[in-house]
């Protein structure tokens, strides 16, 4: 049986630069843009997804200090970030801690910087926010997730669930 630790640490690259004071990302919400069905025959309503159609995804960057790497955050234009972390899982038949490769990458661009504070002491505590057009997870280097707004593809555990939108619409 494997237990899940969590997070042991993780690092965010772009352009192979891994950012340095670096608190933590808070990754975007996939949710799915959906209409309330109801009407004849019908004992009721629910709500039911647009397959493939999401709500608009963030990212959220949080700095302990201010760089030249965050500020670079702030440029407009399309960001792609590499999110690695090491996920803890404790293997009960082992005997043992194992660790779990996780990554993340992210295509988006900046809409919100915070330059954050300045105390003594303390970290500055700055951020960045970037719309995401392009999300995708790895676990051990196998593709789990994949929600890439310009093209149409919303793909989870092998199965692309928007393949017959694009078909339909001819791409």
């Amino acid at each position: 049986m494997q237990v899940d630790n969590g997070t042991n640490t993780f690092a965010v690259y772009e352009d192979a630069v891994e950012y340095y004071g670096m608190a933590e990302v808070t990754l975007p919400e996939i949710s799915a843009k959906n209409e309330e069905i109801s009407g004849a025959g019908i004992g009721g309503g629910f709500n039911a997804p647009y397959v493939g159609q999401t709500e608009p995804m963030s990212i959220t960057l949080n700095f302990r200090r201010t760089s030249k790497e965050a500020v670079r955050l702030s440029e407009p234009r399309n960001h792609q970030l590499d999110l690695r972390g090491a996920q803890q899982l404790w293997d009960n038949t082992a005997g043992r801690f194992k660790t779990q490769a996780v990554k993340h990458v992210v295509i988006g661009f900046p809409t919100k910087t915070n330059p954050g504070k300045l105390a003594n002491a303390s970290p500055t505590d700055g951020s960045c926010e970037l719309s995401v057009t392009y999300f995708a997870t790895f676990i051990d280097g196998e593709k789990v997730l994949e929600v890439d707004v310009l093209n149409n593809i919303y793909y989870v555990n092998g199965t692309d669930y928007a393949e017959d939108v694009r078909k339909a619409i001819g791409k």
